[in-house]
């Protein structure tokens, strides 16, 4: 790769989030997934003595955010992994962190840049991989067995014609396998019809590229990994554009906010018997009308936030 690489973009429901973290003091706060690191900016801005681990799976990401943060320097360490393995960082094991951010989804730069294969523009190719390493989207529709893809169209997609599609996907790849968008995007439209509509085939590759990255999974192991890590009174942030990805906070939130977990028929508590911390959040908050306005790919953004009891 040459030349660097432009990350730019608005972080989305930006100030919210920052607010709801509060950073303070010199405390070490982690942003899982900086990219162009808009929302790491912004609270290394808010807090000037407050430090920073930037994790990113991706490394082109990793390579904008060290460019764009590279004014503060002296208080950023840069870590390519995925967020579910920032539990293992020596540092946060030692020290712990006073909050962390997780924005969740792929970003401006990523959809825009057809060779990662996130788009279903013409001819991009059929990858959606945040590292070079790992199986493609095109090895997963071209070697899945037919159940397999009807769960992730199904699941991930939210398809109600998921085992048709998938057939569909079979069926062509028997001919020749499926390389590019354009050959996804006609097996979608034999089973959805010619007029089916760009948000569809963006929910169809949306998908496709959960299943890829393992997001479901890398997500549910790292909300627990955070909270472990997470200092008494530290704040977890996660803005997500999944109704799975949401359900997943939200259950996990509302169960650390609980102060029993026992099921109901045990005559006495045997579990924690007391709450982890609280939920900042009641419902979910979404981005103003006038973000929304200026940056169209916040309309899905859902925030939740919950802080550790002192």
């Amino acid at each position: 790769m040459t030349g660097r690489v432009d990350f730019r973009h608005e972080p989305v429901l930006g100030p919210r989030a920052i607010e709801l973290l509060a950073p303070t003091g010199e405390g070490l706060y982690v942003d899982g997934t900086v990219g162009g690191g808009g929302h790491a900016r912004l609270l290394l801005e808010r807090c000037p003595d407050c430090r920073l681990l930037a994790v990113d799976r991706d490394p082109e990401a990793l390579e904008a955010a060290r460019a764009a943060l590279a004014g503060y320097a002296p208080r950023v360490r840069f870590l390519q992994a995925r967020f579910d393995e920032v539990g293992d960082d020596r540092e946060v094991r030692s020290d712990g962190i006073a909050g962390a951010l997780l924005d969740l989804g792929v970003s401006s730069h990523q959809i825009d840049r057809d060779h990662r294969g996130f788009t279903f523009r013409a001819q991009a190719p059929l990858d959606m991989r945040m590292t070079p390493e790992g199986a493609s989207a095109a090895d997963l529709l071209n070697d899945a067995p037919v159940d397999e893809l009807a769960r992730v169209f199904r699941e991930y997609g939210e398809e109600r014609r998921a085992r048709a599609l998938a057939r569909e996907v079979v069926r062509r790849r028997a001919t020749a396998p499926l390389r590019v968008s354009d050959d996804l995007v006609a097996a979608i439209v034999r089973v959805l019809g010619p007029g089916v509509a760009a948000q569809d085939k963006a929910r169809i590759f949306q998908a496709l590229r959960i299943a890829v990255n393992g997001e479901l999974e890398a997500l549910e192991r790292a909300l627990p990994a955070l909270r472990n890590a997470l200092r008494d009174g530290g704040v977890l942030v996660v803005i997500s554009y999944h109704s799975l990805e949401d359900r997943l906070v939200k259950h996990s939130f509302r169960e650390w906010s609980r102060a029993c977990v026992c099921p109901p028929e045990l005559p006495v508590c045997g579990c924690r018997g007391r709450a982890l911390g609280r939920s900042l959040t009641r419902k979910p908050e979404r981005p103003s009308a006038g973000e929304v306005a200026n940056n169209p790919r916040a309309r899905s953004a859902l925030l939740r936030a919950w802080r550790k009891a002192a």
